[in-house]
């Protein structure tokens, strides 16, 4: 989907060639579960559910001026689908069902915390699923990439992604 199609105000939003790598990245199947930490205006969080139409997507935001454009942009969409929780990644991730598991974790904000939320988002992970990091700052590009070399259990990979609109 276009930038354009989603409501943003002054919440982030994943610009849409970084959304299409992510997606690209997460593998999602037409029933996938998949949780997005750090949605944002859930442009991410949207597509996946758009992809995923017999899965569960749910989308974790801590922001309430992006929680309340989240949830308008769940229901210009029409996605039956997606559930939002309200809080900070990882305290926030008790509020999903019992035995959730997934087979993506999309992680786009992590206040500071990006080890905790990466601890829980694994704990929650179905074998073979995958953890797709969109970091924006270095700091968390180094923190992702520190924590992926220090758990030899995963195969990991960095793409630096740079995107430029000319008209």
């Amino acid at each position: 989907l276009p930038d354009e199609a989603f409501l943003r105000g002054d919440a982030p939003m994943t610009k849409e060639e970084v959304r299409i790598m992510t997606l690209v990245k997460a593998r999602l199947h037409s029933d996938a579960h998949v949780l997005d930490i750090g949605a944002g205006t859930g442009s991410l969080s949207i597509e996946a559910a758009l992809s995923a139409p017999q899965g569960n997507v749910f989308a974790v935001e801590r922001e309430a001026a992006a929680l309340e454009i989240l949830e308008k942009n769940k229901a210009r969409f029409g996605c039956e689908n997606l559930s939002i929780l309200s809080g900070a990644a990882p305290e926030a991730l008790t509020a999903l069902p019992e035995g959730e598991r997934f087979d993506a974790v999309l992680i786009g904000g992590s206040g500071g915390r990006l080890a905790d939320i990466l601890d829980a988002a694994d704990a929650r992970l179905v074998p073979g699923g995958r953890i797709v990091v969109n970091a924006v700052t270095p700091e968390t590009t180094a923190g992702a990439l520190d924590y992926f070399r220090n758990n030899p259990r995963f195969i990991y990979q960095a793409v630096c992604v740079q995107a430029t609109r000319l008209r």
